[in-house]
């Protein structure tokens, strides 16, 4: 039987999602929680990887288990997880669902923070300058008529496809910064870090909105901006065709 989890982790303390040999991964973390309450090995399959220090407000897996799983899993889990990682819920579900590869739509919130805060260390990214939102936004907009980001990725990904659908990519201004949200159907390695990063540049006066689209075009990863820091980072969704006998969950 293939079950789906429902979670969250604060990437803080952990070598972002996928098991490493140098330091803890939410990935391991989970599988060795999972492998003692179910007394087998469990091996946990996520919706995506995340980089050291990012976060995820929802976040998807799934598991294989000959047996039927406690139906207080959930509790189980998170009495024995440590308290950076939250466990939403578990569902039974097909046996062709696949967390990563089923998704249809991702979406990630990248936080900045104008003012020095220390309640939001690890969680924001300080930035004590202003950039001009409304160019970064004519530039981000170009982004939805576009096919491949090779100038976004860092190293190449899988097939060499650099295709993504970018279905929405916009600035907005809170009551200390600025979040910018973006989802697509897929996203490339550090994709999103170096968007933001790229985009700031405009906002700067460092890059025109033409150079942007330019970069778009035909520019590489060396043309583009510096990938900003991994702690503003969150994912924040996760979408799914209609599934039976499951609800994901539409987190505020």
């Amino acid at each position: 039987m293939r079950y789906a989890l429902e979670l969250a982790y604060n990437g803080n303390g952990f070598t972002g999602w996928q098991r490493q040999a140098e330091g803890p991964g939410v990935q391991g973390t989970l599988e060795n929680a999972l492998s003692l309450i179910l007394r087998h090995p469990a091996e946990v399959t996520g919706c995506g990887r995340t980089d050291t220090g990012v976060h995820a407000r929802y976040f998807v897996a799934h598991f294989d288990s000959s047996e039927p799983v406690p139906l207080n899993l959930p509790y189980r889990l998170n009495s024995m997880l440590p308290p950076g990682i939250a466990i939403f819920s578990c569902h039974p579900v097909p046996v062709d669902f696949h967390a990563r590869f089923s998704a249809i739509s991702r979406s990630y919130g990248y936080y900045i923070t104008h003012r020095k805060d220390p309640f939001a260390i690890g969680m924001k990214w300080y930035l004590p300058f202003q950039p001009d939102v409304d160019r970064m936004n004519e530039a981000a907009k170009l982004m939805l008529t576009h096919e491949e980001y090779p100038c976004f990725c860092k190293g190449k990904p899988p097939h060499d496809n650099y295709k993504c659908t970018v279905t929405h990519a916009e600035w907005s201004a809170t009551e200390s910064g600025l979040v910018f949200r973006i989802s697509a159907n897929r996203f490339l390695r550090s994709m999103v870090r170096s968007t933001v990063g790229t985009l700031l540049q405009v906002g700067f006066g460092k890059m025109t909105v033409p150079g942007f689209a330019q970069l778009l075009k035909h520019g590489t990863r060396s043309d583009a901006g510096k990938s900003v820091a991994p702690q503003g980072l969150y994912l924040e969704a996760v979408e799914y065709p209609e599934i039976t006998g499951w609800e994901p969950l539409k987190m505020d």
